[in-house]
């Protein structure tokens, strides 16, 4: 149904990025508490930070599976990618970002 009732604005001023046609859809479960998803275009799939589990996850757009990408990960807890589109991750455990 849209617009998705599981979607709550509680600010209006978030409500011009608000896309009516979306929906909200959980991937997987079992993380204890996650953080810097950046999304790779070209791999089709999103990469996230398992932080207590010192580990990075990779969705597959395709499959739809979640496996390991990284691990450990240096408690990885924020993710972006370079110009080049490598993975940059800010590492916490290491006090540094690593590509």
């Amino acid at each position: 149904r849209y617009p998705d009732a599981a979607i709550d604005v509680v600010d209006d001023s978030f409500l011009p990025y608000r896309l009516i046609h979306a929906k909200i859809e959980r991937l997987a479960t079992g993380f204890r508490w996650c953080e810097g998803p950046v999304w790779f275009g070209d791999m089709r799939s999103l990469i996230w930070s398992d932080i207590p589990n010192n580990r990075m996850m990779r969705w597959d757009e395709e499959t739809g599976a979640v496996t390991e990408f990284r691990k450990p990960s240096g408690f990885a807890n924020g993710a972006t990618r370079d110009r080049q589109g490598r993975l940059l991750s800010c590492e916490h455990g290491s006090r540094r970002i690593s590509r």
